[in-house]
């Protein structure tokens, strides 16, 4: 007769060595012999894991596999056809993490379904748009520093007006994003690409038909700057170029260390002074038949706000501060010259101009955004071309300068 049947405390494995009365052999199929003296016995895999009370495994064959990655394969295709279309039908909700976080470094846009939050653990939350915004708006940035503002607000407010989605580019972005906290997204380099645009080039102040756009997928061109575009939506746009904490500090720093040269007093009136040189001194009088702000204007622009406020001491900006150290008069100890001319880096000389309590400008779009941004009052060059340059052609005076503004005319002999 056969000896009794194994039980788990007399199988042989790692934590039971074996016993001289039950020996286990190898076998080269699935089971397992057992000999007890004379006797053997032979136990599958399935007997041996019921004996050791232990469920038995099911081992997927190679069909079953197949099954499975082909099942997978079609799930995510389905997966990616759905997010393509909610991409491209919904309204390309790319948006941009908030520039002023500390943590951003750099341009990124994160992709949201519509409907859909994202991680609850995360940073940033998706925004929720009105179902009545559509479409993708964007507009090509050119120019320098006060050029891309001028288009970067006119782009807010003609999308909002036609009731689509502004975008801008990731070259603007960096442009603008490190001085100001600007929150529109930014347009994926991918999507514009493939993306089937229309393209309109805009002129300089605002006419009836930007007010009655179709197109869904639409490119801004040119470089408007005209507070006829925006100045109905002043304190967003004010908004968006608040500038980052730490250059506004830095500036106000700046004044208020300010005191004057000769009595060491402390001002309580600034004036921005911005003076446009640079290629400006070319471009007007042999492109445009105009001048750029000379001395005279200046000194004429400064006395006009010391017959009007108490002590005012003039900050002053340029790209050329080499000319204005020579031709600025400053007998009267009002004048600081506090800019530091970097083109390539405006950081520094618009924050100044800003947090100052008016402003002089002469020409050019970064004197005006300064004079917007900082408001109370602004002197700014009249009549400073020929009646006719070429330049009146995409150039209108009303358009581009606010009615409660002050205009000096220019002085046109040199071109004469």
């Amino acid at each position: 007769m056969p000896g009794p049947a194994p039980d788990a405390r007399a199988w042989p494995d790692s934590k039971h060595p074996q016993t001289p009365e039950w020996k286990r052999e190898k076998s080269t199929d699935r089971s397992i012999r057992i000999q007890h003296g004379s006797c053997k016995l032979d136990l599958s895999v399935h007997e041996k894991m019921r004996l050791l009370g232990r469920p038995a495994m099911w081992a997927p064959g190679h069909r079953h596999l197949c099954l499975i990655f082909l099942l997978t394969c079609v799930f995510a295709c389905v997966f990616f056809l759905l997010i393509h279309q909610n991409l491209f039908h919904s309204g390309l909700d790319l948006f941009l993490l908030c520039p002023d976080r500390s943590r951003v470094r750099s341009p990124v846009a994160i992709l949201c379904l519509s409907g859909t939050p994202m991680n609850p653990n995360a940073t940033f939350t998706c925004p929720r748009h009105s179902a009545s915004v559509s479409g993708t708006w964007t507009i090509d940035p050119k120019g320098r520093f006060g050029n891309q503002m001028g288009q970067y607000a006119t782009l807010l407010a003609l999308a909002q007006l036609n009731g689509r989605q502004a975008f801008i580019q990731p070259s603007m972005h960096a442009v603008l994003a490190p001085v100001f906290r600007i929150t529109l997204p930014v347009l994926a380099p991918e999507v514009d690409r493939h993306a089937p645009w229309q393209e309109l080039e805009l002129h300089d102040w605002m006419s009836e038909e930007y007010a009655h756009l179709k197109e869904p997928w639409l490119k801004l061109t040119g470089f408007p700057c005209s507070w006829t575009f925006f100045h109905h939506l002043r304190d967003q746009i004010r908004s968006e170029f608040t500038l980052h904490e730490h250059l506004r500090q830095e500036a106000q720093r700046s004044l208020s260390g300010l005191r004057f040269p000769r009595t060491g007093g402390r001002p309580s009136t600034f004036v921005g002074v911005h003076v446009r040189r640079g290629d400006y001194l070319q471009v007007m009088p042999l492109h445009w038949k105009g001048v750029v702000g000379d001395r005279a204007y200046l000194q004429q622009a400064m006395d006009w706000f010391r017959a009007r406020h108490k002590a005012p001491i003039f900050v002053v900006t340029s790209n050329g501060m080499k000319w204005c150290r020579e031709n600025i008069d400053t007998s009267r100890g009002d004048v600081i010259f506090a800019g530091d001319g970097q083109e390539g880096a405006p950081n520094k000389d618009f924050a100044l101009l800003t947090q100052c309590n008016h402003t002089i400008m002469t020409i050019g779009t970064f004197g005006f955004w300064a004079a917007y941004l900082a408001g109370g009052d602004t002197i700014y060059l009249a009549n400073f071309t020929l009646p006719d340059s070429s330049f009146l052609k995409i150039f209108k005076p009303e358009a581009a300068f606010l009615p409660e503004w002050v205009g000096i005319n220019a002085d046109l002999s040199p071109l004469q």
